[in-house]
């Protein structure tokens, strides 16, 4: 098996979720049969794994998808060690010092992220500053600008997932931080959560509309 190719369709089932084998192959610019050996190599790795799903006109297609053990060959930032500390920190300090922990990290973050979201840019370009921060600390992220003008900050990967699985409030002020990186024109709301079923993180950024918000 084609040890690059086969990395490429992980990825790809990491960055776009659910997809047929004809959609890998159209990705890859390989044949639908060498797709399907793709994905039953990986599955018989225990990688990937798929679901017959009813379209509306014709059989049902086949969708490949990553398995917990997928998930895990992508980056998480040495996850044991991180939750080992985390333990340790609780057992020693306490929830506070957890809790200080958890913020001196806010503190930290949100101050790096000011210095390369510049205020006086547009909405997509400020969101688009803040993906590539995001992507360079392990989330896989990037920025979707929508028709109705919002912009979507989508994070296909959680290098901290462990942690925060161990501890949710790593995650509690993720919303109110970028907030304030991008500015008081927009209103930030996630709209997919890894910790609660969903495949990824999913940021919608709005506009704020200057013209209503006087009435």
């Amino acid at each position: 098996m084609n040890a690059s190719t086969s990395e490429q369709s992980l990825f790809l089932l990491k960055m776009r979720g659910p997809q047929t084998a004809q959609q890998l192959a159209a990705l890859l610019d390989i044949t639908s049969m060498g797709a399907r050996r793709q994905l039953e190599a990986a599955r018989d790795k225990g990688l990937v794994a798929f679901e017959d799903v009813a379209d509306k006109v014709g059989r049902p297609s086949r969708r490949w998808q990553l398995t917990p053990a997928g998930h895990a060959r992508f980056p998480d930032r040495h996850a044991d060690l991180t939750v080992e500390l985390i333990a340790q920190v609780q057992a020693l300090f306490g929830d506070e010092g957890l809790d200080k922990l958890i913020s001196a990290r806010e503190r930290s973050s949100e101050a790096a992220y000011g210095k390369l979201v510049d205020v006086r840019l547009d909405l997509a370009q400020r969101v688009e500053s803040l993906a590539q921060a995001r992507d360079g600390e392990g989330y896989m992220a990037h920025a979707e600008a929508q028709d109705d003008g919002s912009v979507l900050l989508v994070e296909n990967h959680c290098p901290i997932c462990a942690a925060a699985t161990a501890c949710q409030n790593f995650c509690r002020s993720e919303l109110a931080i970028f907030q304030r990186v991008l500015g008081g024109d927009c209103t930030v709301e996630r709209s997919e959560y890894l910790l609660e079923g969903g495949r990824r993180c999913v940021y919608r950024i709005m506009p704020v509309d200057v013209s209503s918000a006087g009435l």
